[in-house]
């Protein structure tokens, strides 16, 4: 999606929260089943690369030279961003938008060639890592190859080119059209089958008709049945046939609120509970607090908060993602997000911000050794003052994690009602001032703490 519209995905996911719970009691969870994911996948992490700015190079072969350094890191899978030629007319800024696709079935030349994509693919399969390509599905670039079918598109009345939600740099894609959806299910087969690439992420999926995405499902199992299809949206009908994980919009949305506005965090639990009454049973969301549709969130929330906010995306079900730079804490640029500019990140900031180095050391292999983080029960718990923290237990039979976070910029000195005597604090990266002697708890302004506890069914 596109950070020049950033607001589009909140109101995409505000209609998407108010047609569900139309006749939808929301303390009660939806009983119909989202498709089953791999296991892989939700013990996985998620790490967008952006190739112009990942590396010096500024290419595949720059981004196949950091691998050792994400597997390092945790990380299990790679997405990358769209490596296809960007439309020249109607660009936008110096190098025009990724996701302004001339030909799908082309790579970039500053990126490199064919043989580099498929050795980035080696490599990363070589180091039990997965790769996932975007897919720009809703729109090409004005100067795309296939405007050469003038009837793969949608028109006005006048006959003007339309471009989707004011973007004016790509023209909107016509899904009535059947030859249009032969030629994209073409695209979809053509990358899985000829560079093994694990499956995509798939841009304003929300707005591509959700049956032409369940025929794609269906085509791509039977080329590999174990793909991965994530969707760049927050629409339950998506998660029943078509796609393994979608975005956790609705918690970003308010994550930002709390944090930015003063919003009470108890409008954080709020919105989990209505995402589990609304989507199908055991859908899977990816967990998000940065991305290249966001400033970055070191500058929205400061440091302490942006440590607050991934404490909460790493605990919580779901699939974590990591925006390349992130784990180093890079804020370039730190106006907002650069779709349109050749900026690099700037590795040395992990040098110069050690607590974001020492957190993310702690909190991704934390999340890997702890199963009950990816498939354990949510319970909330309560403290005596919830407008500012939020704590919730993570239960399973064999063992029980406390998380306890601060999403204000003022101490809290208070209790946490965590039942059992047996919690043992976390050795986190940032050791707190006061010992805790449950149920009395003292956190930092936007400090969290994580307890664990053997527990029995």
């Amino acid at each position: 999606m596109r950070a020049y519209f950033r607001a589009f995905p909140r109101m995409v996911a505000a209609v998407a929260l108010a047609s569900s719970f139309l006749g939808m009691a929301q303390d009660a969870p939806n009983p119909i089943q989202a498709r089953s994911t791999p296991a892989w996948l939700r013990s996985g992490l998620i790490y967008e690369v952006f190739p112009r700015s990942f590396s010096p190079e500024g290419n595949l072969e720059g981004v196949t030279a950091g691998l050792d350094r994400l597997k390092a890191l945790g990380v299990t899978i790679v997405w990358l961003m769209p490596i296809h030629p960007v439309g020249q007319e109607r660009k936008l800024g110096t190098n025009g938008s990724p996701y302004a696709v001339r030909d799908y079935y082309a790579i970039a030349p500053y990126y490199g060639t064919k043989e580099d994509l498929h050795r980035l693919v080696n490599e990363a399969h070589r180091r039990g890592m997965k790769v996932i390509m975007d897919m720009v599905a809703d729109h090409t670039a004005f100067d795309s190859v296939m405007m050469k079918h003038p009837d793969f598109y949608q028109h006005e009345k006048n006959g003007k080119l339309v471009s989707p939600n004011g973007w004016t740099d790509v023209a909107a894609l016509d899904y009535t059209n059947p030859a249009l959806r032969r030629y994209m299910m073409d695209v979809l087969d053509y990358w899985v089958k000829d560079f093994g690439i694990d499956g995509y992420r798939c841009d304003a999926a929300g707005m591509v008709p959700t049956d032409f995405w369940e025929e794609a499902r269906a085509e791509l199992d039977r080329i590999r049945p174990d793909i991965l299809m994530l969707a760049e949206a927050s629409k339950p009908e998506l998660m029943q046939k078509a796609f393994d994980i979608d975005y956790a919009w609705p918690l970003l949305f308010k994550l930002d609120e709390v944090i930015e506005h003063g919003v009470p965090a108890t409008e954080l639990r709020a919105t989990i509970d209505q995402q589990r009454a609304i989507f199908p049973k055991d859908s899977l969301h990816m967990m998000i607090s940065d991305d290249h549709d966001e400033q970055r969130a070191l500058v929205r929330y400061g440091s302490a908060g942006a440590l607050a906010a991934s404490a909460l995306m790493f605990t919580l079900n779901g699939v974590p993602l990591l925006y390349n730079g992130m784990e180093a804490a890079d804020v370039t640029p730190s106006s907002g997000p650069a779709l349109f500019e050749s900026l690099k990140i700037y590795w040395p900031s992990g040098e110069l911000s050690p607590e974001v180095k020492r957190f993310y050391e702690f909190i991704i292999p934390f999340r890997e050794q702890h199963q009950v983080l990816r498939e354990g029960e949510l319970r909330w718990v309560h403290n005596s003052d919830e407008q500012h923290v939020l704590s919730y237990e993570r239960h399973s039979a064999g063992e029980d994690i406390l998380v306890v976070i601060n999403f204000s910029n003022t101490p809290f000195r208070g209790t946490v009602e965590a039942g059992g005597s047996s919690w043992k604090e976390v050795n986190a990266p940032t050791p707190p001032n006061e010992p805790a002697a449950l149920p009395a708890l003292s956190l930092e302004p936007f400090g969290f703490r994580i307890f664990e506890s053997k527990s029995t069914p």
